[in-house]
């Protein structure tokens, strides 16, 4: 079993836990992701690994309370304990060699741009961190961001934190005021790291993107995590996460994460009935 070592509400639908699973601290790596269970009978679930400490043998997830496992997981505290928690999985991020990288994050895609900025930073690479939320009430990690990048920005879609952008702008007028990246690394919505490719691509700088949005099963095997790159088929939870964003078909990518909404939506309702949240709602 795995212990909930520490919960922290990061906003009104992201939830931050530490789990204790020493054998996955032991050899995760950033853009690595775990597979957990809330119970036997739960779902399989997979989530990119947010932070990790090997010493104390944890591991930090980061996550959305939007279907039916993630608001079960969300009413769990501390001291309980998860029925699975397997990893690390996928293959770890290439960053070796970097040594002036910006890395762009889009919502709760930081949560996973974070640690790669981290690893960036703490390599001795120059990293300037870009994000974007809906609104200011829906930033994370401001604090964790700031320590582990050279230079942050951060941006909001209605200008409430007083910088209203798209993280391609900042990333744009970065570009041409001279910076030169070795890298961008963009990690979030999809439609976000489609024009975060689009706009890199005239410079031809290279740009790499996290598809781990679209994983379903974790394994390879259920195939919902199928994708075309550079013309080819392949998996987001075993080729990847990280593609070459240049060569991801985006709207083939996009189209097939709808495929489920139906089946999403209705484990929704009934979570929300088995809960008694419907009554209250309608209260």
């Amino acid at each position: 079993m795995y212990q909930i070592l520490k919960k922290r509400r990061l906003s009104e639908n992201v939830v931050l836990m530490v789990i204790d699973a020493p054998y996955v601290a032991k050899k995760v790596e950033p853009g690595q992701f775990i597979i957990l269970r809330v119970n036997e009978e739960g779902e399989r679930i997979p989530l990119t690994v947010a932070e990790y400490d090997r010493e104390k043998g944890s591991i930090t997830i980061i996550f959305q309370e939007v279907g039916a496992t993630t608001m079960e997981l969300g009413m769990m505290n501390e001291g309980d304990c998860l029925h699975d928690f397997v990893g690390p999985l996928g293959r770890a991020s290439e960053l070796e060699g970097l040594k002036r990288v910006a890395v762009v994050g889009g919502g709760l895609g930081c949560a996973i741009a974070y640690p790669q900025a981290k690893k960036l930073f703490e390599m001795g690479a120059e990293v300037d961190l870009i994000t974007g939320f809906r609104t200011k009430d829906l930033i994370i990690l401001e604090e964790e961001m700031r320590a582990a990048s050279t230079n942050l920005y951060i941006c909001t879609d209605d200008g409430s934190n007083g910088n209203k952008a798209l993280v391609t702008d900042v990333l744009k007028q970065l570009i041409e005021n001279g910076n030169q990246y070795d890298a961008v690394i963009a990690i979030g919505p999809m439609i976000m790291m489609k024009f975060v490719c689009l706009t890199t691509k005239p410079y031809g700088i290279k740009t790499i993107v996290s598809m781990n949005s679209i994983m379903v099963d974790g394994t390879g095997m259920c195939g919902g995590c199928r994708l075309t790159v550079g013309g080819e088929t392949k998996f987001a939870c075993v080729d990847g996460p990280d593609f070459d964003g240049h060569l991801v078909d985006f709207d083939e990518a996009m189209l097939r994460s709808r495929v489920y909404k139906g089946q999403e939506q209705a484990a929704i309702e009934a979570h929300k009935a088995h809960c008694n949240l419907l009554k209250m709602e309608v209260k």
